[in-house]
């Protein structure tokens, strides 16, 4: 008899495979390296258990993933581990905090603004405590015409390995990824990985199957700042940095 933990276990599964589907990761009918084949040689390991994958895919089959191939799909995809395995966060990065002043009832006043500004820093040539870019004070939020939507924080830097293209006292605002497939080489990103968070110009390394494994960091003042790589995690959090903005 499977577990409900199974169960809720593979109702996660079936959020992850149709967002998957959706940014095209995996395309059933595929011959080209996106099929069902495909995706259950990476999970399964055996590219024949197509069938199996469309069992957990079916809310009537009593067939669900297990945790030991969950893990798999976390490698192999960037899933968010905490997200399928626990239910913690979303599945391909992790929650913002909420603006409590948007949330407020019919007699509090609304804030609009799209942007997380938080108080804590992060060094462009320096690692910072672990806590990321969770806010130690109460969440501010702002808004730049031109940039919209969601998933944007906003934060200063201090140092300057990224000078001159990033200047220290600059702050800098940035777009969640949903995984680490989107990053594109040589553009800047913050990335936060084992309690530090960066400011660098990134580049891919990628293992022998094509799964990315290790960022290289290179700073933009690198006659001072040598490149110095990073692991590849299931805590590692990337963001592109798409504005910064520089005292008047």
């Amino acid at each position: 008899m499977i577990s409900e933990d199974r169960r809720l276990l593979n109702e996660r599964f079936l959020k992850v495979f149709s967002l998957l589907e959706e940014r095209g990761d995996v395309v059933k009918n595929d011959r080209d390296g996106r099929g069902m084949g495909d995706f259950a040689e990476k999970i399964l390991g055996n590219r024949a258990y197509g069938h199996i994958v469309r069992a957990f895919l079916n809310p009537k089959d009593k067939r669900c993933i297990d945790y030991h191939h969950a893990r798999k799909l976390c490698q192999e995809f960037g899933v968010n581990e905490a997200y399928l395995l626990e239910g913690s966060g979303t599945p391909f990065g992790f929650d913002l905090p909420k603006d409590k002043r948007a949330e407020a009832g019919a007699g509090g006043k609304k804030s609009y603004g799209n942007i997380l500004f938080t108080t804590v820093e992060a060094f462009a040539g320096t690692a910072i405590d672990p806590g990321g870019f969770a806010a130690r004070e109460e969440n501010e939020y702002f808004s730049i015409p031109g940039l919209a939507g969601g998933g944007l924080v906003a934060f200063p830097i201090s140092g300057v390995s990224m000078e001159p293209v990033i200047q220290d006292g600059d702050i800098v605002i940035c777009k969640e990824l949903n995984s680490i497939n989107e990053i594109k080489d040589n553009k800047i990103y913050a990335v936060k990985s084992n309690g530090s968070i960066w400011v660098k110009y990134v580049q891919r390394i990628a293992n022998q199957k094509g799964r990315v494994t290790h960022l290289k960091m290179v700073s933009a003042n690198h006659l001072e700042y040598d490149p110095f790589v990073e692991e590849v995690n299931e805590y590692t959090r990337l963001y592109q940095v798409v504005r910064r903005v520089s005292d008047l």
